[in-house]
C-alpha cells in the first residue's frame, strides 16, 4: 500500500494546524475563488489552497486565512535577493508589435498589436529629456519572459491602448507566466489614466480615450461640484480596469494648479486645495474601496509633495525645471490633498522630479530626500504604504545628486525611503547596490514586504486572472456611457451669458466652428464646421456659413507647448502663442453673435479675443474640460442646464500670469489678477 498519500495528508495537517491560532474563524468558510493554470489545488478540510511553491504542502503564504502581514513575512523569508531586487522595479511592458513607451530604437513592427507578449528589449543610450549620453544605457523595457524569469520583475506598466479583449488576453498570459516560475508570485500591472477626453494625452501622463467609459478630464470632474458623480466615475473605472486585468493606477495627481503655466495642470483638479483633496478622497475610495481588497484597484497618488509650484512653469522632466519654489510661503497647502489621500487609503504615494528651494529640506529632488519622504510623508503625515519613484530618477533626472554614481543614487534613495523604482527593467545596479553591503538589507525587506502586501490584499496571489468574455461585455457598457455622458455636461461652465443668450431658441440658425490647432503648425482659420448626425434632435438650424447663421458657436482649444516637446523658452498663455489666429477668430466674431466656448487645459489668456472692445460681440462664453461636440450642443440649446463651476481662476493678462507666485491659487492673487475667478459658473 502507498503511504505517500497519507503523509502528504498529515503534513498538510500539520501545517494547517500550526496557522490556526491566526485564523480569523469567520474567514475559514469564506472560501475565494481560486485561479490556477500552472500549479495544483490543495483541497484540506473541504478548503482550496493554491500550491504555488509546488512543494504539496500549504505554506504560509499560500493560506488565504491568515493575514496579509503574516502571508508577506513567510513569502519574504523564502525570496532570494535577486528576487527581492527584481520585485522592487515596476517597468514598462509591450504587447506584440506594441510600438508606445519610451525609448526612440524600438524595432519596427511586423503586424497588428496582438496579445501576446513582445520579447524586445527596449534599451536607449541617452537621456530623452536632456538629449544628452546616458551613463549606462537603460533598458525600458524587458523581453516578457526574460524580464520575468531572470529579472524577477513583477511590477508592470501598459502604455497599450487596445480593445478589452487583447488587454485580458495579455494580462491572463502574463500571470500564467509568473505562476509558472518557482514561488508563483503574480504581477501587477499598472497604467496611467484611460477615461478621460484630454487634449493632451501623451506617455507617462495619460492613455487618453480609450474602449473604457468616457468622461470628463480631471478638471472637468472638479468643475462639475458633484463628490457623488466622481466617486461613481472612479467605481465604474475600478470595474472596468479590474475586468481587463489592470489593478493598480498610476493615478490621481494630488498637485495643486497654483502656477498656470504648468503643462500639467490639465491632469489636477484644480488650484483649490481643500476641493481637491475632496477630489482625491472620492476618487480613492472609489478605486480602492473602504479597504484594499479583491476587487479594488490599488491607487500611486502623485507627485509628492505637490508639483505645481514648479518656478515659472517649467517642468522638472527637464533640467531647466528641475526648481520647487515657494515665493508664498505656501509649501503646507500642498500637503492638504495628499493627507486626503493618506487618510483615505491610499495604496501608493510617488514623489515628483523637483527639488525644493528656499524650503527647510535638503535641496535634492524628492526621490532623495529623506526630509520629504522619512520624516514628512512617513513620521509626520503617518503614510504607511509604498513609495514609488517617478520614471527614471536614478539614470535621468538625479537633481541634485548629479555627481553620484548609480549606486550611490540608489543608496540615498532607498535610505530616504523609495520602495518601488520606476523606469528601469535590470535590476544590476540596484542589485550591484544591495550585494556591495552599501544599503542595509533591511531597508530591502522593508520595500519588498510594502509591496508583497498590497498582492495579497488585492487578492492576486488567489485569482490573478480574468474573464475575457465577461471584460468585452463590461467595458464601456452603456449604463457607463450614459452616466459619463451625464458627467461629460455637468463639467461646463457657463461664465458670461448677456441678454440671455443661451439657451438658443428654437429655429435659430447656427453656424458651429471647431477651432483646434496643434502646436507649432501654423494655426490659420478656419477650423472644422460641425454638423450633428442628429441634427433634429436639436430645435436649433445648423448651417455652413458664418454669414447664413443668426448665431456661431465658436469652440477653440488651445494648444500649449507640450511637456514633452519642451525646450526651456519661457512658458505663455496668449492665445497667440498657443496656437490660435486671433485676427481669424475677432474677423469670424464680428460677422455675428458668437457664444465662444474655450476648452481649458491651462487658465488661457484670452484678452487678445475678449476684451471691453471685443465682448460686445461674444454675449455668451463657456468653459469646457474635455467633453463632446454633442455635450457642448445641450447646454447651448438648453437640453441640459449648465451647473459648472471654475476649477482655477484665469489671469487677465500675460503680465499677471508671469507674476502669479508659483505655490499661490489664483484666487489669492488679489480682486486685479483675474479675468474668470475660481468656483465662478452661473445657469439659465
Amino acid at each position: 500500500m502507498n503511504s505517500t498519500p497519507i503523509y502528504l495528508g498529515l503534513m498538510l495537517m500539520l501545517s494547517v494546524s500550526t496557522a490556526t491560532p491566526s485564523v480569523n474563524a469567520q474567514s475559514r468558510v469564506q472560501q475565494p475563488v481560486l485561479g490556477a493554470r500552472t500549479v495544483r489545488v490543495l483541497t484540506l478540510n473541504g478548503l482550496k489552497f493554491k500550491d504555488l511553491n509546488r512543494n504539496n504542502q500549504l505554506d504560509r503564504y499560500e493560506d488565504w486565512r491568515l493575514s496579509a502581514e503574516e502571508r508577506s513575512r513567510d513569502l519574504l523569508a523564502k525570496m532570494s535577493v535577486e528576487q527581492k531586487v527584481g520585485f522592487m522595479l515596476i517597468s514598462d511592458t509591450r504587447l506584440k508589435n506594441e510600438r508606445s513607451g519610451f525609448g526612440p530604437n524600438q524595432p519596427a513592427p511586423t503586424g497588428p498589436i496582438t496579445s501576446e507578449f513582445s520579447e524586445d528589449d527596449i534599451v536607449q543610450s541617452s537621456n530623452i529629456f536632456t538629449r544628452r549620453p546616458l551613463p549606462t544605457p537603460v533598458m525600458n523595457a524587458a523581453g516578457t519572459t526574460k524580464g520575468v524569469t531572470q529579472f524577477h520583475l513583477r511590477h508592470f506598466i501598459l502604455r497599450a491602448n487596445v480593445s478589452a479583449r487583447t488587454t485580458a488576453e495579455w494580462a491572463n498570459r502574463l500571470q500564467a507566466l509568473c505562476e509558472s516560475q518557482p514561488l508563483g508570485i503574480p504581477a501587477i500591472v499598472a497604467s496611467n489614466p484611460r477615461n478621460h477626453i484630454t487634449a493632451s494625452a501623451a506617455m507617462g501622463t495619460s492613455v487618453g480615450k480609450t474602449v473604457f467609459s468616457v468622461w470628463p478630464g480631471e478638471l472637468g470632474l472638479s468643475a462639475m461640484r458633484d463628490p457623488e458623480l466622481v466617486r461613481e466615475f472612479a467605481d465604474v473605472a475600478r470595474q472596468e480596469w479590474a475586468a481587463v486585468g489592470l489593478r493598480k493606477g498610476y493615478m490621481y495627481m494630488a498637485d495643486i494648479a497654483t502656477e498656470p503655466r504648468w503643462q500639467r495642470v490639465d491632469g489636477t483638479f484644480g488650484e483649490n486645495a481643500d476641493w481637491a483633496g475632496r477630489m482625491i478622497t472620492e476618487i480613492v475610495l472609489g478605486f480602492q474601496g473602504k479597504t484594499l481588497g479583491p476587487a479594488s484597484v490599488a491607487l500611486t497618488t502623485k507627485h509628492f509633495p505637490g508639483g505645481g509650484a514648479t518656478k515659472a512653469g517649467q517642468d522638472p522632466h527637464f533640467e531647466f525645471g528641475k526648481e520647487e519654489v515657494f515665493p508664498g510661503g505656501m509649501l503646507e497647502n500642498n500637503l492638504i490633498p495628499f493627507k486626503a489621500a493618506i487618510k483615505a487609503g491610499t495604496s501608493s504615494i510617488m514623489p515628483y522630479y523637483s527639488m525644493p528651494v528656499g524650503t527647510k529640506y535638503e535641496q535634492v529632488a524628492y526621490a532623495y530626500n529623506k526630509g520629504i519622504l522619512s520624516d514628512l510623508l512617513r513620521k509626520e503625515l503617518g503614510f504607511t504604504g509604498i513609495i514609488n519613484s517617478d520614471t527614471g530618477p536614478i539614470d535621468m533626472m538625479p537633481w541634485g545628486v548629479e555627481k553620484l554614481s548609480l549606486t550611490e543614487r540608489y543608496k540615498k534613495s532607498l535610505e530616504a525611503g523609495v520602495n518601488l523604482y520606476s523606469g528601469n527593467a535590470n535590476p544590476a545596479k540596484l542589485l550591484e547596490t544591495v550585494q556591495t553591503g552599501m544599503v542595509d538589507m533591511a531597508l530591502i525587506d522593508d520595500s519588498v514586504l510594502r509591496l508583497l502586501r498590497e498582492k495579497f490584499l488585492l487578492g492576486l496571489f488567489e485569482n490573478p486572472y480574468v474573464d475575457e468574455d465577461a471584460a468585452e461585455k463590461l467595458v464601456g457598457n452603456p449604463r457607463f456611457t450614459e452616466r459619463a455622458n451625464l458627467a461629460l455636461r455637468k463639467s461646463i461652465v457657463l461664465l458670461r451669458n448677456e441678454a440671455r443668450t443661451l439657451p438658443l431658441k428654437a429655429k435659430t440658425k447656427v453656424y458651429f466652428e471647431s477651432y483646434q490647432k496643434k502646436y507649432g503648425t501654423p494655426p490659420t482659420g478656419p477650423g472644422t464646421v460641425y454638423a450633428p448626425a442628429n441634427p433634429q434632435a436639436y430645435a436649433v438650424e445648423f448651417v455652413n456659413t458664418p454669414e447664413a447663421a443668426d448665431v456661431i458657436l465658436l469652440w477653440i482649444a488651445p494648444s500649449m507647448q507640450p511637456l514633452f516637446g519642451s525646450d526651456g523658452s519661457p512658458l505663455q498663455l496668449a492665445l497667440s502663442k498657443c496656437a490660435v489666429e486671433v485676427g481669424y477668430i475677432n474677423a469670424l466674431a464680428a460677422k455675428k453673435p458668437t457664444i465662444l466656448a474655450l476648452n481649458y487645459t491651462n487658465p488661457w489668456i484670452i484678452d487678445e479675443v475678449y476684451n471691453t472692445k471685443t465682448m460686445s460681440n461674444m454675449p455668451a462664453v463657456l468653459a469646457t474640460f474635455g467633453t463632446t461636440p454633442e455635450a457642448l450642443l445641450d447646454i447651448v440649446t438648453g437640453k441640459f442646464k449648465p451647473t459648472g463651476k471654475m476649477p482655477f481662476t484665469t489671469p487677465l493678462s500675460e503680465s499677471a500670469a508671469s507674476q502669479q507666485r508659483e505655490d499661490v491659487p489664483g484666487y489669492r492673487e488679489g480682486t486685479s489678477y483675474a479675468l474668470f475667478k475660481y468656483n465662478e459658473g452661473i445657469s439659465y
